[in-house]
């Protein structure tokens, strides 16, 4: 009797201690996360302050950055893993401009900030109208022009003759073709990552088209639209559910930066991505666009990717295997040694 009571209180013993380990996993695993959110934020927040007050700091940096030919970049969100850097002196334009894709801002960025950063490049990021922390309720965004005010107000204010770099993620690519139409002085290249690069009079929804269907039967049909002026009302922005989210955009994320997105993202506007843009050839077609291909996405798939660099000729088409629709989530390495290639193009 005393053997067994001795033995069940050892088991008791071990059970406690291994449920109290899971306890402390757990709380460590919450943490960890709080502190990824409170690092994205805190950086988002940063990043806008730069933009708004159009700080020197930046360059600053960039000029004492070392001069060697050659260095190993070290990716603090990937394992200790390192990756090829460039010699930034070889930069003509070292200013990218990063604009985040529908229901993002600019938090989503982070790694990407952080590498560019390290390489002595300037990042600068921002939120569109409706996004991130721009408070504006989205129900009032109607159109693209209205939707991409940040942007267009950060370019009006760059210094004469400074050119940058834009790099557009998913329906951000109809902001910086958009830009690229209104300021193409300004831009040096730009860069849409799995995004929507669209043709003349094309809405940027129909790039989508093949998975969500046409733009009149979602406007109709969809599960997801939101009814801000009322139900008798035309839908005025949508939003996936979480785990449609999670199938759709981050299926090789993660799951720190997929718990980040679920508390950050936001209801998309729907006026901009079902407004036709316009775009010339003498200002527009004049831009030197580069394509960024997602090689596992599900929300703009290999085929449809392939389809708009075919109607489109960017200068240059790059592919990241392994990667679903968030590269900065889920390839941020490749994707920043893909965006200094491109930089670095004469």
């Amino acid at each position: 009797m005393g053997n067994k009571l001795i033995s069940m209180m050892k088991k008791d013993s071990k059970d406690g201690s291994k449920s109290k380990r899971m306890n402390r996993s757990q709380r460590k695993l919450l943490a960890d996360e709080e502190m990824l959110h409170r690092r994205a934020l805190s950086m988002a927040i940063h990043q806008a302050q730069l933009s708004q007050r159009f700080d020197g700091s930046m360059s600053r940096r960039v000029g004492s950055t070392s001069t060697r030919k050659q260095r190993t970049l070290s990716d603090p969100f990937s394992n200790g893993k390192q990756v090829p850097d460039f010699a930034t002196e070889s930069f003509t334009v070292k200013k990218f401009v990063l604009v985040h894709g529908e229901g993002f801002g600019a938090w989503c960025w982070y790694k990407i900030v952080a590498s560019l950063e390290e390489s002595g490049l300037s990042p600068a990021t921002v939120d569109l109208t409706g996004s991130g922390f721009n408070m504006t309720d989205t129900n009032s965004v109607s159109t693209l022009e209205e939707y991409s005010k940040p942007l267009i107000e950060y370019l009006e204010n760059l210094p004469e003759e400074e050119k940058v770099i834009l790099v557009g993620h998913s329906t951000g690519g109809a902001s910086i073709s958009y830009a690229l139409e209104r300021f193409p002085e300004k831009i040096s290249k730009a860069i849409f990552v799995c995004a929507t690069m669209v043709s003349d009079g094309q809405r940027p929804f129909d790039v989508f088209s093949e998975e969500l269907g046409s733009a009149e039967r979602f406007m109709k049909e969809s599960q997801f639209l939101i009814y801000g002026n009322g139900e008798d009302k035309p839908p005025t922005g949508f939003m996936f559910e979480k785990q449609h989210m999670k199938g759709l955009y981050f299926n090789q994320s993660p799951n720190k930066d997929i718990a980040l997105a679920m508390i950050s993202m936001r209801p998309v506007p729907l006026g901009p991505v079902m407004e036709k843009v316009s775009l010339t050839a003498e200002r527009y077609g004049k831009g030197r666009r580069f394509y960024v291909q997602t090689l596992d996405d599900r929300a703009l798939s290999p085929d449809v990717q392939e389809k708009i660099v075919r109607e489109n000729s960017p200068e240059g088409v790059f592919k990241i295997k392994g990667s679903d629709h968030c590269p900065f989530f889920s390839k941020p390495q490749s994707l920043h040694k893909i965006l200094l290639e491109i930089a670095q193009i004469p």
